[in-house]
């Protein structure tokens, strides 16, 4: 029986109610394992490689567990490996599946730490990243393949400016070429379904949305094939990759309340979007779900929703200094990284991106904005304020 989202968020990876436990399962720490016998110890070392079985501390608990069932329902896959941050989810596949005097293709609009660790670790173990128009056609990325290619890193939207990518055409393209096709799908989470698009090896932050509460570090990678699997679990526990299980625990209570709590920053997030897109102060707005986005067609195509998460690029007239006056202005906007709590934040994007394929250029400068789920009105009333101080009043 596959359960639709809102039943999976609450019921996956929770034990059965014929158990008579408590509701949520239990928050499990610990290093050694201790088995019955030498026999015992063998054979769940036998299993405990790619099962989830409790052997040692670094394979595992079963507070890892019932995220890992939880994550792989969601995302429609196999199998989940949780790390301990967003950046190790990028991080463990990568180094999983490339090899010394391999190639990936990476998109220019890519989450920073993403690009230092392509341009800083990779190449010291002889990895080589070409970096791509993240709008590319099909035919164009062909070209950029080589026979060393086997990797096809997307991630839909772009980090800070928020391009959505034509991922069915661009895996079609890898696929044919033999490259297994990544994707960072934290900002699609629950509203992009990624292996039925083509996606190989699917990218999560659980800090955002599955955590929405501001408090956690935390990634999963998520496979759906056995031979997938393979590459990522052992790769994963090679590395020593080790998530926290009491941010495992804490993302799992995360998930039971994360599609009401997106629903809400949607529905905000848009009304926000709209609200700006109507201002004489803002050129565009970044929003994957209004027409002024690169690849809205995508979105329109692929998407089920959208998160709160968007950009807003402003008139030519105002300079660097206007929007940060106007991001100090802010009283009910955090100035802060990350996203997906239930605060609202704002950032400069304007000076904080690197590109090196020519892309990401807008008519003037602009800046990330995260709606949380304070009051609308509220919000809007700050926002006002805060133009108000953007156009030097």
């Amino acid at each position: 029986m596959v359960r639709k989202i809102e039943t999976a968020l609450v019921q996956a990876g929770r034990a059965p109610v014929k158990q008579y436990g408590f509701v949520n399962p239990p928050l499990k720490r610990g290093s050694t394992v201790l088995h019955a016998n030498v026999a015992a110890k063998k054979a769940v070392g036998q299993r405990a490689a790619l099962e989830p079985v409790e052997n040692y501390g670094v394979m595992g608990s079963e507070t890892h567990f019932a995220l890992e069932a939880a994550i792989a329902e969601i995302e429609g896959g196999s199998h989940a490996q949780v790390t301990g941050s967003g950046l190790s989810a990028i991080t463990v596949p990568l180094l999983a599946y490339l090899n010394t005097g391999e190639h990936l293709l990476v998109p220019d609009s890519v989450y920073g730490p993403t690009r230092t660790f392509c341009d800083t670790m990779l190449v010291r173990f002889g990895i080589e990243a070409t970096y791509y128009d993240p709008m590319i056609a099909p035919g164009d990325l062909a070209a950029l393949f080589r026979p060393n290619t086997k990797v096809l890193f997307t991630e839909s939207p772009g980090s800070h400016t928020f391009e959505v990518q034509d991922i069915p055409a661009l895996a079609h393209v890898a696929h044919a070429h033999g490259a297994k096709v990544f994707l960072d799908n934290t900002w699609g989470i629950l509203h992009f379904a990624p292996f039925r698009h083509g996606v190989d090896v699917s990218i999560h932050a659980l800090t955002k949305y599955p955590g929405g509460h501001s408090d956690i570090i935390l990634g999963a990678v998520v496979v759906n094939s056995e031979e997938d699997w393979r590459w990522l679990r052992l790769g994963s526990l090679q590395m020593g990759n080790y998530a926290s299980p009491d941010d495992c625990w804490l993302a799992l209570r995360g998930l039971r309340t994360m599609h009401v709590r997106l629903k809400a920053a949607e529905a905000a997030g848009l009304q926000i979007a709209n609200w700006f897109a109507a201002r004489p102060e803002v050129a565009r707005v970044l929003h994957p779900a209004l027409p002024t986005c690169p690849g809205h067609e995508f979105f329109k195509r692929d998407f089920t929703g959208a998160c709160g998460l968007f950009g807003v690029v402003f008139q030519p007239r105002y300079s660097a200094e206007d929007v940060v006056r106007m991001i100090d202005a802010l009283a009910m906007f955090g100035i802060g990284a990350s996203w997906g709590g239930f605060e609202s934040l704002v950032l400069p994007t304007t000076g904080t991106i690197r590109r090196t394929a020519g892309t990401g250029r807008f008519e003037g400068e602009a800046a990330r904005f995260q709606i949380g789920l304070e009051n609308i009105d509220d919000l809007i009333v700050d926002l006002d304020q805060g133009l108000a101080a953007l156009r030097g009043a």
